[in-house]
């Protein structure tokens, strides 16, 4: 599931015109660097929700094989990131499924990051595994903080605390906690939340550098980083 609905208001003024999901960097779009991800690990088919200048969205995943792209189109009204996936749970299936973000990316160093968190989901364990940053690899993020990791990989809010990890932006997620969810909008944090009550959130994390672009002062230093890591690799 790629969360692409958003309207990016951050990102003005370049998402008056497009989507946000649509701007470029190193000339592929947001979107596709996490679709390219999404492929590279295997993975068939996504979903993708869709909002702000829509067809603009849906123009450009026309030209695209793989994955096989579904729409979920919330025009009528956003749903924010759980409700966007409440809506879309008929095309995702009853297995765990990766939920990304498309306004970050990362440049894995080593094996795939959604290959190892693939590998590292316990369904006996587990009901959310997330991707997680340091500060030190993460490149255009102004906030603080979100999770500690604790014994076995279990996290907890980490509440601004300088030691915590930073949520990147992708995930696996068990389609179960989503019973009985309203297809109305409201966030995927209330999920974390229960999961860390019942000792079912997790996190593992990624090794690279991990890119958000927010804003568009954040476009030139998300370039410069890929420039520099394409050069580290010839």
């Amino acid at each position: 599931m790629v969360l692409a609905a958003g309207l990016g208001k951050r990102m003005r003024p370049i998402t008056e015109r497009i989507p946000k999901p649509l701007v470029p960097v190193v000339g592929k779009t947001l979107l596709d660097w996490g679709l390219d991800a999404l492929t590279e690990a295997g993975v068939q088919h996504a979903v993708v929700n869709v909002h702000h200048l829509a067809d603009q969205i849906e123009a450009h995943l026309a030209g695209r094989a793989n994955p096989h792209i579904t729409i979920s189109d919330e025009r009528a009204g956003l749903l924010d990131s759980a409700g966007g996936i409440v809506k879309a749970l008929p095309s995702l299936g009853t297995e765990p499924f990766f939920i990304l973000n498309a306004d970050t990316f990362w440049l894995d160093k080593g094996p795939s990051s959604l290959v190892r968190m693939a590998d590292t989901w316990n369904a006996g364990e587990m009901d959310i595994l997330l991707m997680l940053a340091s500060t030190d690899s993460a490149t255009g993020h102004s906030g603080s903080t979100d999770f500690l990791v604790e014994s076995g990989g279990r996290l907890r809010r980490a509440g601004g605390d300088p030691a915590g990890l930073i949520y990147a932006g992708a995930g696996i997620v068990s389609p179960a906690i989503f019973r009985n969810a309203p297809a109305t909008s409201h966030s995927l944090n209330a999920y974390f939340d229960r999961a860390i009550a019942a000792g079912r959130l997790y996190g593992l994390v990624m090794h690279g550098q991990w890119i958000t672009v927010g804003t568009p002062d954040a476009i030139a230093p998300a370039e410069a980083v890929v420039a520099g890591h394409a050069s580290q690799r010839q």
